[in-house]
């Protein structure tokens, strides 16, 4: 099994190659940069999803021999109770069965939230407020906000593996 994860980041191809192996021991996970065709700081659910789906089917389309392509995109989301960040992954195949998944989420402290919702991205803003570099193809926001309980790469496999589900179990999505 030939497997594309549509990053070249560090952590979400580590994500990508631990959730593959749990379906596809003998898998091959080839990482290859495609554009997610959001903003740069997706600012709602819906908008890391579309970016999740498209990097998963650029990835399918873009390395030749690849049967499952896969995409993460990190994002926000605003809600009545603070801004959470998290991950969305999806998993597509040649015959265009999809499945997408979801990561947890964390609260964003409001000196943080303030700055996204002004238009700032998250990776930077993590940078400047832990004084680290390339936060988020490390520990992530995540990792830093649990002090290393959790980090992104583990949060983005939880959202892969919640992908492959309908790959997993297939009978669980037979439409009736």
């Amino acid at each position: 099994m030939k497997i594309a994860i549509g990053s070249t980041n560090p952590t979400k191809v580590e994500a990508a190659c631990r959730a593959a192996a749990k379906v596809w021991p003998q898998g091959e996970v080839v990482a290859v940069a495609v554009p997610s065709g959001v903003a740069e700081q997706p600012m709602s659910d819906d908008e890391t999803i579309r970016g999740a789906v498209n990097r998963a089917r650029k990835a399918l389309a873009a390395v030749d021999g690849v049967q499952i392509g896969m995409g993460v995109e990190g994002g926000v989301q605003d809600t009545p109770h603070g801004m959470f960040v998290g991950g969305w992954a999806a998993v597509v195949d040649r015959d265009g069965c999809l499945g997408i998944g979801a990561g947890g989420r964390v609260l964003l402290p409001e000196s943080i939230a303030r700055r996204i919702r002004a238009g700032e991205e998250l990776g930077p803003v993590m940078d400047d407020f832990s004084g680290r570099r390339n936060v988020k193809h490390g520990e992530g926001a995540i990792g830093i906000f649990t002090n290393g309980l959790i980090e992104r790469t583990a949060a983005l496999e939880i959202a892969l593996t919640y992908a492959l589900a309908r790959f997993i179990t297939p009978e669980n999505y037979r439409e009736e």
